[in-house]
C-alpha cells in the first residue's frame, strides 16, 4: 500500500528563495502542499515587508496553482502576529496538517522563533534551503530560468538604484561585499514572476519608487543585523497589466 505524503503549508513571500524553495520541494514530492501562507498589512493590502500588492500575489498563487492562505496583521506586532498565525495554523491542523515550510537559509534565531512558535500548536518546521550556500542558490535560481526583480531595498546595504532591478548575473556581481548574494539578511526582497514553478509568466507593469523610513514595528519578523545603520527601506510598486495590455502583449 502507497504511503500518503505528509500535508505541508508553505510559507511564501513571492520572492525568489520563496520560488526556488517550492519548486524543489515540489520536485521532490516529499510533502503534499496544500496551500501558500502569506502574511499581509490589512490596511495597505500588500504583503508585509516587501510591499507587493495582493493582487499581484493572487496572480502568482494563481500561476502555481496552489490556493492561498492570507494572515492579516495591521498592528504590527509581535503579539498580534504570534495570534493570527495561530488562528490560521490550527485551522490548517484541523485538516491533518502537520508540516509548514520556509525558504529561510541560515538565520539562526529566525529558525529558532519559527520553530518555538509551531512547537505551540503541536506542528513541525521544515527547512529545505538551510546552511545551503547563498552564491550556489542564486546562480542556480537563474540557471533554472526563474526571474525576479527587487521590490524592497533595506537602506543599510543599498540605495534607489537598486529598486525595481531583475536579479540576473550582472545584478549579483555588483552587488556590495557586505550584502549576501541571496539578501539573506534583508539587504533585499524580491517579486518573482516567471520560471519552471510557474504554469504563466506573471505580467505587470513598474509603478513608483517610495521611500519609507523605518519603523519599530515586527508584523513579518523582520530581524535586522544590529552592526547595519538602517534608516528605511525603497519600495518599487508592482502594478498588475490591465487586460487590454495583456491581450495586446499576446497579439
Amino acid at each position: 500500500m502507497k504511503q500518503e505524503k505528509p500535508k505541508a503549508i508553505f510559507c511564501w513571500s513571492g520572492g525568489k528563495d520563496s520560488a526556488y524553495c517550492l519548486h524543489k520541494v515540489l520536485s521532490e514530492q516529499q510533502y503534499d502542499v496544500k496551500y501558500l501562507l502569506t502574511t499581509l498589512n490589512e490596511t495597505f493590502k500588500r504583503v508585509s515587508m516587501h510591499g507587493v500588492r495582493e493582487d499581484m500575489l493572487d496572480a502568482q498563487a494563481k500561476s502555481v496553482g496552489i490556493p492561498l492562505l492570507k494572515v492579516w496583521t495591521s498592528e504590527g506586532t509581535y503579539d498580534e502576529y504570534e495570534k493570527k498565525m495561530e488562528a490560521m495554523l490550527l485551522k490548517a491542523k484541523a485538516e491533518g496538517i502537520e508540516h509548514v515550510i520556509f525558504g529561510d537559509i541560515f538565520l539562526e534565531d529566525l529558525r529558532v522563533y519559527r520553530e518555538n512558535n509551531l512547537a505551540k500548536v503541536g506542528m513541525h518546521a521544515v527547512f529545505p534551503l538551510w546552511k545551503m550556500d547563498t552564491s550556489y542558490l542564486i546562480l542556480d535560481f537563474l540557471h533554472q530560468g526563474f526571474k525576479t526583480i527587487t521590490c524592497c531595498v533595506n537602506d543599510g546595504y543599498l540605495g534607489k538604484d537598486w529598486i525595481g532591478k531583475e536579479v540576473d548575473g550582472l545584478f549579483i556581481e555588483e552587488l556590495p561585499a557586505n550584502v549576501d548574494p541571496c539578501g539573506e539578511n534583508g539587504e533585499y526582497h524580491t517579486f518573482c514572476y516567471d520560471g519552471p514553478l510557474f504554469k504563466t509568466k506573471i505580467n505587470f507593469e513598474g509603478g513608483e519608487k517610495v521611500y519609507k523610513a523605518l519603523e519599530i514595528k515586527t508584523e513579518d519578523v523582520c530581524m535586522l543585523p544590529a552592526k547595519i545603520s538602517t534608516k528605511g527601506f525603497w519600495y518599487f510598486d508592482i502594478v498588475p497589466v490591465s487586460e487590454l495590455k495583456t491581450k495586446n502583449l499576446v497579439l
